[in-house]
């Protein structure tokens, strides 16, 4: 009788401490990074995609000044971006503009701002979130290696041509994400000789565009 008490007693501790760690579970964040430049409706059905599907509490698109890896004679003042940005997400409470890369050195490396916001949001469980076409190019990224042994990476398509990847980095999570291939170096070019893109920008960065002759010239 005595042992089945202690068994009794091991039991609900066990059921309590269980009970404590899931209480203890740190929201999931995804981390958005890009340019923006412009944001367009591919970003937006990516995001809100991963945001329904995937557990996440929130998703935070992460603009960058500066990314080492592309040329910035098309990229537009970083506060038109975020303009942009703001608007694109406006109304949608489990989307978050994210400026923190503004106040670090330039150009923008991942790594360190990952460093960044997890000291800043030690409550959150942040999780990286590329497109194929990132992980394609990913050995170039500065300390890539130190990026897959800390941090969460969730892949989402953006060719079929870059599928394949998925035997390299085993270690990371490919999204059941719809294939989108609109780009913002598109939507720039388009602009520029004259095209109308209204319907792959949301409708507050389309008129934004319009109204202050950006990309159009």
């Amino acid at each position: 009788m005595k042992l089945l008490k202690r068994q009794r007693s091991w039991y609900k501790h066990l059921l309590v401490n269980l009970s404590s760690i899931a209480m203890e579970k740190k929201p999931k964040v995804g981390l958005f990074f890009g340019s923006f430049n412009p944001i367009h409706i591919g970003h937006l059905i990516i995001a809100n995609h991963l945001l329904q599907q995937e557990d996440f509490l929130e998703i935070w698109f992460v603009i960058s000044p500066h990314n080492p890896l592309k040329k910035n004679t098309e990229l537009l003042p970083q506060q038109h971006r975020l303009a942009m940005l703001e608007g694109a997400i406006a109304g949608n409470n489990g989307f978050v503009a994210c400026t923190r890369e503004f106040s670090l050195p330039k150009p923008s490396y991942t790594h360190i701002t990952l460093d960044v916001l997890k000291a800043e949001n030690p409550e959150k469980d942040f999780v990286l979130i590329i497109g194929s076409d990132n992980l394609e190019v990913f050995v170039q990224w500065k300390e890539y290696e130190k990026i897959l042994a800390t941090t969460s990476i969730m892949v989402y398509p953006r060719s079929m041509e870059t599928l394949d990847l998925k035997n390299q980095y085993k270690q990371v999570q490919w999204a059941d994400a719809p294939l989108i291939e609109i780009s913002s170096t598109f939507i720039r070019s388009a602009l520029y000789r004259g095209y109308n893109v209204q319907y792959m920008l949301p409708e507050n960065v389309y008129r934004l565009i319009q109204n202050n002759g950006w990309y159009l010239r």
